[in-house]
């Protein structure tokens, strides 16, 4: 079964080695990697990793803590290998078909920013209506989003009283970024983590940004 672990580790020489060294101890293989962020001497690495059949993932936080410096964020099931470059492929694809890019777009992106799912939601009033949504997006058609309309990508606080109960359940970290306009938004889920980085909502922010371009208003 395949996870995708996040760690925080020392940005130097070295370290990412010893941390392939210990999965690798445990019998884990390592099928990518990805890097989040740097900042202030540490590492946010995205490792997808391989676990032979019957082990628990509670031994890849093991084996990764033992590092000296290293720190696990998260650690959940992951299906497939990162797919980290898809962002002209996705620009490409919403381009061809406009009138239907709002969906394209947003069954894409999960797969660029590993979230769990997407939904496109639109201000009508005091209340907010789903325009597109993703495979694995809730059901729910209307929310009640405080923070709409949005000026700029931003970090959501997933204990908040507007987060329905069961994102709430599921420990779902979500951020959010305006798609051409302050009253059409982008907001992505992460049900387990881990935690949107600076550098992941800046890039979500930039996909959006250049999307929205093609987009019909």
């Amino acid at each position: 079964m395949s996870f995708l672990i996040r760690v925080q580790l020392p940005d130097s020489p070295g370290a990412l080695g010893a941390v392939a060294t210990a999965l690798g101890a445990i019998g884990a293989d390592i099928l990518s990697v990805d890097v989040v962020e740097r900042v202030g001497g540490t590492a946010i690495d995205d490792l997808v990793v391989e676990l032979p059949g019957g082990r628990l993932p509670d031994v890849l936080i093991t084996a990764a803590e033992s590092v000296e410096g290293v720190e696990v964020d998260a650690v959940r099931p992951y299906a497939g290998v990162l797919d980290t470059h898809r962002e002209l492929e996705l620009v490409e694809e919403v381009a061809a078909d406009p009138k239907h890019g709002l969906e394209v777009f947003t069954e894409g992106v999960p797969k660029i920013v590993r979230a769990g799912w997407a939904l496109v939601v639109g201000a009508e009033g005091a209340e907010c209506t789903r325009l597109a949504a993703s495979t694995a997006a809730p059901t729910i058609q209307r929310l009640d989003l405080p923070w709409m309309p949005l000026a700029r990508a931003t970090v959501l606080d997933g204990e908040e009283g507007w987060v329905p109960a069961t994102w709430r359940e599921l420990g779902t970290e979500l951020a959010a970024t305006p798609l051409g306009k302050p009253d059409r938004v982008l907001l992505v889920g992460r049900p387990g983590g881990p935690m949107f980085r600076a550098a992941e909502v800046a890039r979500l922010a930039h996909l959006a940004g250049i999307v929205a371009v093609v987009l019909p208003d």
